[in-house]
């Protein structure tokens, strides 16, 4: 018996400039859409606010997401649409439930922020013991995908208590948080490149912190010029960022990620 290292292909994208390019995307959009939703539609913050806006924004996106992530599951390999259609969902998800958790139960920023970064510890740790790794290019089984997409959402929802926790309980402003945040993937960029620091480890601390980095560039388009945004309608701001999405899945190439495996053969 001898054997020979194969490429399994996963079902998620490569991690490429593209992924992380179309990923803050996503992520911007998620924090736009989610408000369009619950905000300007459900009437959140308008004088006649619905006091179940947010609790109704998530009950729709959670359903949402339910149906991407079992489309997602059954498809036999990637599929750039309908990963970053599902990506989308678990960031609008994430937004709506975020604010659910920090509004509407008021359970603040700094409370959410850490309940979620337990839940996100937690998935990861619950994926580890399973698997043995938590490396996104082993995302080809549906059990390892279930881990996936749980963490993903984790991660989504903690990074948005995250952003609006910089944003105004850290008195850092929409454009200050977007400028903190980036600062931060730099750095995490700069360890990826330059240590022998886990690049698993680093993936996630960077998916992690695109997410506060999306919610604050969205709300500094789409929040009023009093609260220090540029007051860009909610609908036409995240119109525009779904265009580019869309363009950029198109332009950029899209591959799947791979990793190594040995098979034997007589």
């Amino acid at each position: 018996m001898t054997d020979r290292a194969s490429a399994v292909l996963s079902k998620v994208p490569a991690v490429t400039l593209g992924f992380w390019i179309i990923k803050i995307l996503a992520t911007t959009l998620g924090e736009t859409g989610g408000d369009a939703v619950t905000m300007t539609w459900l009437g959140e913050t308008t004088a006649d606010a619905n006091p179940n806006g947010y609790l109704i924004g998530t009950g729709i996106f959670l359903a949402a997401l339910v149906v991407m992530v079992i489309w997602q599951t059954m498809a036999k390999r990637f599929h750039p649409f309908l990963y970053w259609a599902t990506i989308v969902a678990s960031t609008t998800a994430g937004t709506t439930m975020a604010d659910f958790f920090d509004r509407s139960l008021g359970i603040g920023y700094t409370g959410g922020s850490a309940v979620l970064l337990a839940c996100v510890i937690a998935s990861l740790a619950a994926w580890y013991l399973t698997e043995g790794t938590v490396s996104v290019n082993t995302v080809n089984t549906p059990r390892v995908e279930a881990f996936y997409w749980i963490t993903i959402t984790f991660s989504q929802t903690l990074g948005t208590a995250l952003g609006d926790w910089a944003a105004d309980t850290g008195g850092l402003g929409y454009g200050g948080g977007v400028l903190v945040f980036a600062a931060a993937l730099a750095v995490i960029a700069a360890a990826y490149y330059f240590t022998r620091l886990s690049h698993v480890a680093l993936f996630w601390m960077a998916f992690i912190l695109t997410r506060p980095l999306g919610a604050t560039l969205g709300d500094l388009f789409d929040k009023p010029v009093s609260d220090g945004g540029l007051n860009v309608s909610r609908p036409l701001a995240s119109l525009i960022i779904a265009v580019a999405i869309i363009a950029c899945i198109l332009l950029i190439p899209q591959r799947a990620g791979s990793h190594a495996a040995q098979s034997a053969e007589a």
